[in-house]
């Protein structure tokens, strides 16, 4: 719950904070068309490379293979989409790191490393056995 507070009020502070410094180095008609381009480009790219994960999950799929990596990769594309939608600085620099393979794959293996060592700690109780089921001699 707190975490969500601070991020539903911390990202528009950030980027209020970043409009104006970076608008008063270039200019308000500058930055919003910087932001307005940046949301064009990145839908662009983000399209692109969401085909190019269809296609490489269709090809897992002829395979007979799970294409996992490429369903939590078109997840990141959508996320990545939808944050250089927003208009923002400190969002497109998130969006813009989560489109490109070589960075979104660092990403993912950096969480995916923590998520295997959250799993990892966790202990299984359960005790493996046989069974008979065993019936009275009188028959209950």
């Amino acid at each position: 719950m707190n975490t969500a507070i601070i991020l539903i009020l911390g990202i528009p502070l950030i980027e209020i904070y970043l409009f104006i410094k970076i608008g008063s180095q270039i200019g308000a008609i500058n930055t919003i068309l910087l932001i307005l381009v940046t949301a064009i480009l990145g839908i662009w790219y983000a399209r692109y490379e969401g085909f190019n994960t269809l296609r490489a999950g269709m090809s897992q799929l002829i395979k007979n293979e799970l294409p996992l990596y490429e369903i939590v990769s078109g997840a990141a594309i959508a996320f990545a989409a939808l944050l250089l939608i927003l208009p923002g600085f400190a969002t497109d620099v998130l969006g813009i790191l989560l489109i490109f393979p070589i960075t979104r794959k660092i990403i993912l293996s950096k969480y995916s490393k923590n998520h295997n060592k959250k799993n990892s700690t966790t202990k299984k109780n359960f005790i493996e056995g046989e069974y008979e089921d065993i019936e009275d001699k009188d028959g209950k």
